[in-house]
């Protein structure tokens, strides 16, 4: 089992930054490659960012790459998600989860996540 905690989300306004942190925990981080999804309301869960065991993999939603970045800490058991830039049609929860596998390949569905976090909110006023 692994659990998961984000912490980081809040109130932006538009072209502002923030960086959202999930620590994890329960077994070894690095069997694990992390994501981030977003679910605005109304809305699917949105696939943003991947990342493999090691960190020197990543893979990105089209709409966001070059304003956001995935990067993980092994030795600090977290994954990150920076987020610059910010628009008002990013405003979601964001969740964090965890595959079992430490690859990125076919890791855009959320049904590849078994494990996620409780979500948080990140909201961007115009």
């Amino acid at each position: 089992q692994v659990q998961l905690v984000e912490s980081g989300g809040g109130l932006v306004q538009a072209g502002g930054s923030l960086r959202l942190s999930c620590a994890a925990s329960g077994r070894t981080f690095t069997t694990n490659a992390m994501g981030w999804f977003r679910q605005a309301p109304g809305k699917e869960r949105e696939f943003v960012a991947i990342i493999n065991w090691s960190g020197d993999i990543t893979y990105y939603a089209d709409s966001l790459k070059g304003r956001f970045t995935i990067s993980r800490d092994n030795a600090k058991s977290t994954v990150y998600l920076q987020m610059n830039n910010l628009k008002p049609e990013d405003t979601a929860v964001y969740y964090c989860g965890a595959r079992n596998s430490r690859l990125v390949v076919d890791g855009t569905s959320a049904n590849q996540f078994p494990y996620w976090g409780q979500g948080t909110q990140v909201t961007v006023s115009s």
